[in-house]
Order: structure tokens, then sequence, then C-alpha cells
């Protein structure tokens, strides 16, 4: 294999080369060799194999089979299933890589795919394919073997040094495989496997690199704690200080995240201890509102404790090594026990997707580069406001359920200023006067089918130019209900399907409302459809409807300017559809947090979703491969450059100062025809929030401002066309305000607040 060498040398080490080799014809099929389902499934009729290497993990490279369309057949994507142009596999010596032939002498390249089932090999037939070409690829795949394995460059490797990656049949290897299968045996019937078992098995992951050393000498008091690790590293301790607003150390510990048995094998728990005694032991959940910090090597999350006192912890790490183990070993135990499946059984590049969310200030595409504010000058400003605020007496700032008979709606008009107030079965108009005020105006009452049976709407929706309101009746969930406004009652039922729920509407198009547009969108847990009110009889539109078998959960539906649309679930994960009726052209994986809100900009370029205790940005745009400057919703990411997922959190120390957890409200872009969207507002508990959108492109994550208030807000949104107005619903009152009057957050901002607001008209019975 040594005459390849010099070849090797110019195409191994050519920084700007992604692809290392490429085999341009190829066949595609996944063997199953187990009797009940043995056959050979032709995956791609038409294909190529190429070797890439893995983005931002050295010495890591990737298998990838992409399926290749002659010209004009780029539009059989839309019969096919989701996502489904390329398959990758990470080159480990874990995949059992061995060349063959086919019976007519083609040249083979046989794997196991280590995310699939044991019985299931996968077979690249290299039909065409010279001898040289065969060798120089094989060859190229032991070399990423060996480097994966040794951590280390492969070019003064001689033919020898890479014989161990050369597959042998199960006879050859049949003492090492007894044993292994024996141990394992044994280890399922005893307790649970030692520590640097479990350390070593962790290792095998696609983006944890081996590290015996420093595991072994990492792990050694492991031993005591009762519990598995999958991470141990020495780490300074750190706790908020409210007074003094900083991060105090309180000890040298040893930082773990180990996994306790008896919760089940997804029940992580996050351990700091001293030589002397366990320190803190949080249980890993969504609820931390963690945050990593790579440039200061350092951990930040909130622990609320059961009589609701909220503190802010933080780990500081000693080296970029052990900060970067602790990222992978957090992550993964956070995604298991949000998704209750083994990380190893995700495929590579969902997990390379869940670990880029984590990545902290990372500038996107296509942002113009601008003059910083002086932060360090605002940040002195912030400290002597918070000398000269008045100190506000202390109160109790958990947040309770929102009783009967509170506000608990807001959706504001894109027609003649007014926004509309859900409380019971009435709705409370309200016309914004200008000067961020807003007046009570008037009241629909006695809300009830046209049958004359009361209900208190789920969800509203301002239709066809405002002048009616399309209603959800949580006791009817397969009709819709339409309200004049006018005259302000229940004027029609649409009866949409017989056996499929309407859980969920959005309109046809972003600024729909504005129209005379009569049809809507509409969602259930498993399909997607157009509902139009003219249809006689059952209101579902049956060509325009597309549903799933698996039980996808969903949980919210947007549209952009031109009616693309995205879809949320429950279980975290986003698709992107160019129209109803046709499978996803993209499918974003889950983080495993449900989403509760979705929205999109008018371009389509921008998503957020909203998570009970952070915000998911998403660039659609696409940056690589065939279809670079496309969007996610009209073709399918490459499967190994999806978008980078960006997280919108409050920083743990600012939970602190509020004293309770964080629990948003949908976020949405602020909103206008022919404006580009610049804001991002949500709500949490007492808190209005709002982001600076220009500044978050740029990568400035926490760049967000905030105003507190005496009540819990219900909901809060953008008055249409307007991105300064903020219309807030509280439990007992509606006001505005200016994003100008929200604060940076400070102590003195996020102080509790005394008196009252400025206006309770709707605490009045309207």
């Amino acid at each position: 294999m040594n005459i390849f060498r010099s070849l090797l040398g110019k195409v191994w080490h050519d920084p700007n080369a992604a692809e290392v080799v490429k085999i341009s014809e190829g066949q595609l099929f996944l063997v199953r060799s187990e009797t009940v389902r043995g056959g050979r499934e032709c995956i791609y009729n038409d294909a190529m194999a190429t070797i890439r290497r893995v983005p931002s993990v050295e010495h890591n490279f990737q298998l990838v089979i992409t399926r290749v369309y002659e010209d004009g057949d780029q539009e059989l994507l839309e019969d096919e299933e989701e996502t489904d142009e390329e398959r990758s596999f990470l080159i480990c010596e874990e995949m059992q890589f061995r060349t063959g032939t086919t019976s007519d002498n083609e040249p083979t390249f046989v794997w196991r795919d280590l995310q699939g089932d044991e019985d299931e090999l996968y077979e690249f037939v290299a039909a065409g394919t010279n001898e040289p070409t065969r060798a120089f690829f094989e060859t190229c795949m032991y070399r990423a073997m060996y480097e994966r394995k040794y951590r280390q460059s492969a070019d003064n490797t001689q033919d020898s040094d890479l014989q161990e990656f050369m597959w042998q049949p199960p006879a050859a290897k049949k003492s090492k495989t007894k044993t292994r299968t024996s141990r394992k045996a044994s280890a399922s019937k005893s307790e649970p496997a030692p520590v640097e078992e479990v350390a070593a098995a962790s290792s095998s992951s696609a983006l944890e690199p081996e590290r015996p050393e420093t595991a072994k000498k990492a792990l050694a008091k492991d031993k005591d704690i009762g519990m598995p690790c999958i991470f141990a590293e020495p780490a300074g301790l750190h706790l908020w200080d409210s007074d003094s607003g900083e991060y105090i150390k309180q000890a040298d510990v040893i930082a773990r995240v180990a996994q306790n048995p008896a919760g089940g094998p997804f029940d992580y728990w996050l351990l700091a201890s001293t030589d002397d005694a366990q320190v803190l032991a949080h249980k890993i959940s969504s609820d931390m509102n963690q945050r990593l910090a790579p440039r200061v090597l350092s951990f930040t999350w909130n622990n609320i404790s059961e009589s609701g006192q909220g503190n802010s912890w933080c780990l500081q790490f000693e080296t970029l090594e052990a900060f970067n183990d602790f990222q992978r070993a957090f992550s993964r135990a956070l995604w298991e026990g949000l998704n209750g499946i083994s990380w190893e059984k995700a495929k590579y590049e969902d997990q390379a997707y869940v670990m880029s969310s984590n990545v902290e200030d990372v500038e996107m595409r296509d942002v113009e580069d601008e003059e910083e504010e002086e932060d360090a000058v605002a940040d002195e400003l912030d400290k002597s406001d918070d000398e000269e605020e008045e100190e506000y007496p202390e109160e109790d700032d958990d947040v309770p359920e929102m009783p009967k008979g509170r506000n608990k709606q807001l959706t504001v008009g894109y027609k003649g200023d007014r926004s509309y107030v859900v409380r019971d079965d009435k709705i409370g108009v309200f016309s914004h006067t200008g000067q961020n005020q807003v007046k009570y105006y008037a009241s629909i009452s006695n809300i009830a089918t046209p049958k004359g049976k009361a209900f208190s709407p789920k969800h509203v929706m301002l239709h066809d130019q405002d002048s009616k309101m399309i209603l959800m009746n949580p006791s009817d969930p397969n009709s819709l209900y339409s309200l004049d406004i006018e005259r302000g009652k229940v004027v029609e039922e649409w009866k949409v399907h017989d056996d499929i729920t309407v859980d969920h509407i959005a309109p046809t198009e972003k600024f729909a409302q504005k129209t005379g547009e009569k049809t809507v969108v509409g969602i259930s847990h498993n399909a997607l459809f157009r509902i139009d009110p003219r249809m006689s009889g059952n209101k579902m539109v049956d060509s325009q409807f597309k549903q799933y078998v698996a039980k996808n959960r969903f949980s919210g539906v947007a549209t952009t300017s031109a009616g693309q649309l995205a879809v949320a679930s429950e279980k975290g994960d986003i698709r992107l559809f160019d129209s109803i009726g046709k499978n996803a052209k993209t499918a974003l994986p889950p983080l495993g947090d449900p989403i509760i809100g979705v929205d999109v900009t008018a371009n389509g370029r921008w998503i957020v979703a909203t998570t009970k205790t952070y915000l998911l940005l998403i660039d659609t745009l696409i940056g690589e491969g065939r279809y670079t400057g496309q969007l996610g919703f009209d073709r399918s990411f490459p499967a190994n450059a999806k978008p980078i997922p960006r997280r919108l959190q409050l920083r743990a120390e600012h939970v602190a100062y509020m004293g309770h957890g964080v629990s948003f409200t949908p976020a949405r872009f602020n909103v206008g025809e022919g404006q580009e969207e610049n804001a991002i507002v949500t709500s949490t508990g007492q808190y209005v929030v709002a982001w600076d959108f220009a500044k978050v492109k740029k990568g400035q994550l926490d760049k967000y401002e905030i105003k507190k208030y005496d009540q819990h807000v219900v909901q809060d949104s953008f008055k249409f066309g307007d991105d300064k107005e903020i219309i807030v619903a509280l439990q007992n009152d509606v006001l505005a305000v200016n994003k100008k009057n929200l604060k940076r957050p400070t102590r003195a901002s996020l102080a509790p607040t005394s008196g009252r607001s400025r206006s309770n008209i709707v605490n009045t019975p309207y």
C-alpha cells in the first residue's frame, strides 16, 4: 500500500480539501443476515462514496454515501422520505470494514452501521471502479481508522501498522469474541460496571476522544461515590453572591457527571466533591438553565431549592481538554435524559447537531461587521444604577398557577390598532392610543357555540382582515368556530374532520390575516392540513393533507410570507415544508426539550422555537453543498452540514436574582409587512424579555433587556408594524411598553417592584 504514499501526501493534508477521496459511481445496499429479515435491499441505485474529514474534530473521518441524481431528476425528492440524500458513518475499527467482490466480480466495500442492528451490513458496490482506485480507497479507510484510534497522523505508518484494522472473519477472533461475550453476559447479571469500564465504554462515542491516562487519574476517586461516572475532572466551584455581584470561589472539587442506577439508565447527576465530603448533587435537566463558556472554560447553572430559593453555580475547569470532555459528557447525559434512549443510537450528524447547540458566541453567516457597544462602560453605568436605584422591599417571587378568572391569551390585530384579550368566556377589546398606551374599548361576552353552549376559547386567531376571529373550543377539538367581531357573536361552526383533531392553527401565509384569504393551516398531533370553510361538509382539504404514522406530537406551526411552513413538536424536532401535502424538505433532530411555540421571519430565513427554559434560533440558509444559498424550506440540508442551532437563554446569575426558575411564553419576532425583523420578545414569570436580533445574529446571544411587573405576564407581542411598542397582557392588566423602557438585567432592574402598574382596566369585569 506504500505505492500510494506520494498521492496520499497530496490529498491527505490539504487543509482546503474536506474530501480525501471519492468513488463517483456505485450502488448502496442494506444486507440483513438474520433469517427472518434476511435479504438485500437497494438503498441508493445510483450513489457515490466519499471519505470526508469531520469538521472541527481532528483525526476523525466519515464514510459518506450520497445519492446521485441525473439532470432533471431533483424533483423526485418530493416523493421520497425526508432528508435521505446522504448517509454518513464514522470511520472506526468497530465498523468492521472489509472489501470483496460480487458474483459479477465487481469490487465491493462492506461495513457495519454501529447505530443499526447487529445483523445489518451496508454494502457499496463500486461498479466499474479499477483496482488501483479500489485499493487507494481501502488504504484511506485504514489510515482514517489509525488516526482515530491513536490520535496522531498516519504519515509515518507502514503497511504493517495498518494490518490490525483489516477485518478478519469471526473464526479468527474466536477466543477474543468469547471473552468479550462472557464478560458482557456476566455484567448483565451483576452490579453496575466499575467506573473504569463505564469511562472506557463512553470513550467510544463518536464525539468523545479516548483519553485513557487522564480518565484513569480523574476517575481514581470515583469508587466511593456509589455511582458509575462518565466524566470526572478537577475544577473550581463558585457560587454567585448577590451582594458583591460576582462569583465567589467555594472550593477546589472533583466535578463528575454520574449515572444514578436507582433512577434508571438515563438518570444523570452533576456532582462536586472535595477530599472530605460531597459538596453538591444536582439532577441534570433543562431546568438547570445551563450555559457553557469555552473562552473562560466555565459552566454555569441554576439550582432552585424545594423552598424556592434560587442559586447560581459555576464550575471552572483547568484545561480546554477537560472543558471539552465535560461538554460532551454533560450534553450526552442531558440528551439521554430528555429522549430516554442511548446516545450511541443517535446518528452521527444528529450528535453533531446537538453538540453544536452548546457553542457560544459564534458569528453567523452574512452578518455585516458593526462597531460594538462599549460594554465595559455600560457595565459601569449599570453598577452605578444598582447603587442609586431605590431598594424595593422583599416580596415572594414564586410564580403561581394562574387562577380561574384571569387573563389567559393575547392576540394583537393586524388592522385597526386593536388588541384582544381572552378571559374565561369573554374577550376584551383594547385600542392602541399611541404614546405606548392602550385603552379599554369594548368587550365580547358570553362566548358560545351557535347552539348556545358557552365555552372559554383554548386559542384564538384573527382572520379575514381582522373582521373575524377563529376560536378553538377545548370541548370540541374536531371543529373551529368563527366569531364575527362586529356582531360580537359566534356565527359558524367549521367541522374539520370526524377523526382528526385540530390542535394548532396558523394563517395560510404570514400576512394572510390582512387580506380576505379564507383558508387556514391546521395541525393535529401527527398531521398537517389545510382548512377551507367554504367547503360543504367537513372543511379539511383532502388534497392538502400530510399524515405521519408515528406519534410525532406536533406542538406548533408558523408560516412565511410565501406560505412555507415550520412545524415543531413536543419531542423537540422541527420540520420545514415548502407546501402542505408533501414530505418535509428538512427535518431537524430534537435536542429533547418540548417545543411550546414556533415563529418564523417573513422571508423564512430565521426560526425561533420556544422551550420552557431557552429559545432555539435556527438559520435556515444552506451554506454548503449543491443547494448552497437556498433555504431549508425548499431543499434538504446536507447530512454533514445541518444548521447550527443557537440557544437564547437568561444568564444564571440573572435567574438567581429573580428567585424562581424560567418558564418562557412563546417567543415572537416583531412583525410588519415590508419590515425586517430586528427584535424577539417573550416573557417568564413577571418579566418581559426582549433580544436585539441584530446583536444575536452577530453571535451576542445574551444581549437582552428586561422589565419586571407586579403580576404574572400572560403573553406579550409587538404591535403590528412597530418594532418598539410591545403589548403586554398581565393576569389582571393590559398595557403597552416601549422597548426602550426595558433595562439591562441588573440587580436593580430584576428586583421586586412595589405598587400597582398603571392600568387596572382589565381587572374590571368587562
